[in-house]
């Protein structure tokens, strides 16, 4: 992995980039905001475009703040018939339509319609980029506009995308021999990628996550009440079974520390019950999904924030939480385990604590250690904080993807940027 200095010069503007999600907005993914956001903050022209509408009841208020327009492509009650119409009035045009159905094997039919859809769109808007958040579906599409329009494409790899079982390791490697760069979330999953395709390797750039810093005022811990927060979806790989259980350790002890988990998810009636059988209900409390506003207060209010992530069965882990750039931002000091890129932004006792992961009783003994020392919470979260502002600030972070999009396009060779925001494994 090589590095240099933060270039003192980005590209403000790289023509005009199509974002390909998935779903839009996603109330669990502020990141994609927050870089959508930042770009517009530059100037960037942007149109996004999404496989799915949104399913959440609850949305980040900085969606609304989003400039551009959002074009659903169609996706319910697609049948064969509107299958073989579409292809049969694209390939009138287009001589590339067979040479690039032959290069989608094992594509789902509507990955196929869509992508078709998009490079329609792609010639009305005068989009000049692709770039789809994760290797999945998102990225399926972008590559076949691509391969249709002759548009470049570039994706962002972040967890479930390259880590699940369920991930064909062919169509991958085929998405990233095609893309005209790989972006992905931590130097973890550089090394991963790196290592499982190592003829990409050079294409591979790590661009962290950011935020707004300006939304997000340090707050020192100093004095707060002992209650320990932690968000996400409800779901296997956070590893909140392991926090009930350390609570449950912590009560036997006699620590009066309440806890308050905020989100909702496939586990939240097993999580319950878990609660339930440890006679918890009166100090650890599920609250749903809250709007961000909330999210921040309840963080600010909290002596520790707790990230238990874990390694799911399946393979599934986080990649880079964004909540927990978020905690440490507002100044509460972070608890988080030994999984993937976690250990780049808390460093064991230099911006947080680190436990190995399914190990409640580690937990247990890093949450009394920092409940009963405000004065090491306060470092912590002072040092970290210093490090968010140093390598994770969205305007900052999204100046070098324009310059790796600005590179795709030819008008720029892609920098060998970028510790603290972009490296580029050689």
């Amino acid at each position: 992995m090589t590095s240099l200095a933060f270039p003192s010069q980005l590209p403000r503007t790289v023509g005009r980039v199509g974002y390909v999600l998935k779903r839009y907005p996603r109330f669990s993914e502020t990141f994609v905001v927050n870089e959508i956001l930042a770009h517009e903050a530059a100037g960037q022209d942007l149109d996004i475009f999404a496989l799915r509408p949104t399913v959440d009841t609850h949305f980040q208020h900085a969606v609304g703040d989003v400039r551009a327009g959002v074009t659903y492509l169609h996706s319910a009650g697609i049948r064969a018939a509107h299958f073989w119409d579409e292809i049969a009035s694209y390939g009138k045009g287009n001589s590339k339509l067979w040479p690039t159905l032959e290069q989608t094997t094992g594509y789902d039919v509507l990955d196929i319609f869509q992508g078709i859809q998009l490079a329609r769109l792609i010639e009305v808007r005068g989009i000049d980029h692709l770039h789809a958040h994760f290797a999945t579906s998102a990225t399926s599409v972008a590559r076949v506009a691509s391969l249709l329009t002759g548009v470049p494409y570039t994706l962002t790899a972040h967890a479930k995308d390259i880590f699940h079982e369920s991930v064909d390791e062919s169509q991958l490697a085929q998405k990233l021999a095609d893309a005209a760069a790989v972006v992905t979330v931590s130097n973890f999953n550089v090394t991963d990628l790196s290592r499982r395709f190592p003829q990409h390797a050079k294409n591979v750039h790590r661009v962290y996550n950011g935020l707004p810093l300006a939304q997000y005022p340090y707050r020192d811990p100093r004095g707060r009440k002992q209650k320990i927060v932690a968000v996400g979806r409800l779901v296997e790989k956070k590893g909140f079974s392991d926090l009930i259980s350390a609570c449950s350790k912590l009560q036997e002890a006699g620590a009066g520390i309440d806890c308050e988990i905020i989100g909702e998810g496939e586990c939240a009636s097993a999580l319950q019950s878990q609660i339930r059988d440890l006679n918890l209900q009166h100090c650890v409390t599920l609250l749903g999904p809250l709007p961000h506003r909330e999210v921040h207060r309840v963080l600010q209010e909290a002596a520790l924030f707790v990230a238990p992530c874990i390694t799911a069965d399946s393979g599934d882990r986080d990649g880079l939480p964004t909540v927990i750039l978020e905690a440490m931002a507002l100044g509460t000091p972070c608890i988080s385990t030994d999984v993937t890129g976690i250990t780049e932004v808390v460093r064991h006792l230099e911006t947080g604590v680190i436990v190995a992961e399914r190990n409640p009783e580690l937990l247990t003994a890093a949450i009394r250690s920092l409940i009963s020392d405000e004065s090491r919470g306060v470092e912590l979260a002072r040092a970290a904080r210093r490090l968010i502002e140093d390598q994770f600030d969205a305007y900052r972070n999204s100046g070098c993807l324009r310059e790796i999009f600005a590179g795709c396009r030819g008008t720029k060779a892609i920098s060998q940027v970028a510790q603290p925001v972009l490296a580029e494994v050689g």
